[in-house]
């Protein structure tokens, strides 16, 4: 296998994170064939029940969005607490958030905001993916919700990966002792050359590269005198398939949306991307968007970023509208905590990290949306009413995709793990 190593993405305490992805060999697909293989691979008695056709976006705001200045304004809080943004009215009575999201104010009968959510202080999507801190996931290793989905999702022959992650691999969405096969496919760079035929690839010579894989296992099979590699041949040959199919291919080529369609995503294509391979039939799509970690400038940041994220969540929420697909797929915004309420010192003035209490923007799912769940302090310090910590999040979006929370996996040393610990759900969107 060779790692790739991808994008670094720098946080305030100074630490590079990398995503990164690996490929197989020949640049044809055989990631996805060991994929299969580990899929298929005794795991003990097969009991687990199959999800619902049912979907996740999971939308990751790094660095910590600030809740103040997004779905939590305080107009009424002294100057240094309010900041320089203003509420707007959403088309629901009673529901104002700020100034630079008029695309979702004007469709807010169609989301809803839990503005009471308890995160914790750590630069990690491990929390808001898997439902339990990076500093316990790098020793307990709990899978992510779209590793939880594809283990349920093993078996339905649906020839699309069932987790997608369009921003390469994190501690977040790690399938943790569910096992590398429900790791999620990342179609960056050389990643996407293992969906498509290399340029000037015909089928016949694709044949070839089969037969010449073909060789290469005669070859260990002879080495093996055991016969376990026999039955490896229909899994490469599936992977081939899959690749010459170009199903997920064809999903993440722009190209084949309309004109108009692109013009309205431009500059977030990720959001068009993620709802084209819900379309597909994957699972899970987990993206992100901006960069979050405001400790100066935060007002200024907001204001070019706040607009794409408005126009990237109203575009998406309305497509799948528009297909039929609301109560099918279930949406998800947020980061890893809040921001400060009171204002620092720091040029153009910014917020530093606040865990006590954030917001999380929810839609479809057949959830109850056009509502603001709960309530933060008058100057946005701690949650006031309906405090909810980040499990009850996933609790609840894993119900609405008919997955149990209290469902459980064997972890490496055969003990059954829950999915998640804390199990309660957000009962207002139910």
């Amino acid at each position: 296998m060779l790692t790739i190593l991808g994008e670094r993405q720098r946080y305030c305490d100074g630490v590079n994170r990398r995503n990164f992805m690996q490929i197989g060999a020949f640049g044809a697909g055989l990631t996805l064939a060991d994929q299969l293989r580990a899929k298929a691979a005794p795991a003990g008695p097969d009991n687990l029940p199959r999800t619902q056709p049912k979907a996740a976006i999971m939308i990751y705001l790094p660095g910590g969005p600030s809740h103040m200045d997004m779905y939590d304004l305080k107009p009424d809080a002294p100057a240094e607490f309010r900041g320089e943004f203003k509420p707007i009215n959403t088309n629901v009575s009673g529901v104002q958030i700020s100034e630079y999201f008029p695309m979702q104010a004007r469709m807010w009968d169609k989301l809803s905001v839990v503005r009471s959510v308890v995160a914790v202080d750590e630069h990690s999507d491990s929390n808001v993916m898997s439902g339990f801190p990076e500093r316990i996931n790098r020793v307990q290793g709990h899978p992510s919700i779209g590793s939880v989905i594809s283990k349920l999702r093993h078996g339905t022959g649906n020839d699309v990966p069932p987790f997608i992650s369009l921003r390469g691999m994190s501690i977040g969405t790690e399938p943790g002792f569910l096992g590398v096969a429900h790791r999620p496919f990342t179609p960056d760079g050389p990643g996407l050359q293992n969906l498509r035929l290399t340029s000037g690839q015909t089928a016949d010579k694709m044949e070839d590269r089969k037969h010449l894989l073909g060789q290469f296992d005669t070859l260990r099979r002879d080495i093996d005198a055991t016969g376990t590699m026999k039955g490896m041949d229909s899994f490469t040959g599936r992977a081939f398939d899959m690749i010459a199919s170009g199903t997920v291919r064809r999903a993440l080529d722009l190209n084949n949306e309309d004109p108009r369609t692109r013009d309205r995503y431009k500059g977030i294509t990720q959001f068009l991307t993620a709802r084209r391979l819900i379309e597909a039939g994957v699972g899970c799509v987990t993206l992100s968007i901006g960069g979050w970690d405001t400790h100066g400038a935060n007002f200024k940041t907001l204001r070019r970023q706040l607009p794409e994220l408005d126009r990237g969540i109203a575009n998406l929420i309305q497509d799948l509208h528009d297909r039929g697909l609301q109560d099918d797929v279930v949406t998800v915004v947020w980061g890893e905590f809040g921001r400060t309420p009171k204002i620092n010192n720091s040029e153009g003035g910014g917020r530093d990290h606040w865990s006590p209490v954030m917001s999380a923007l929810i839609a479809g799912g057949g959830l109850k949306m056009g509502q603001a769940v709960g309530s933060s302090s008058a100057r946005g310090e701690y949650p006031k009413d309906r405090p909810y910590k980040v499990p009850h999040i996933l609790s609840t979006v894993y119900r609405a995709l008919g997955i149990d929370p209290a469902l459980t996996f064997p972890n490496g040393s055969g003990r059954p793990m829950y999915v998640l610990d804390d199990r309660d759900i957000v009962e207002e969107l139910v």
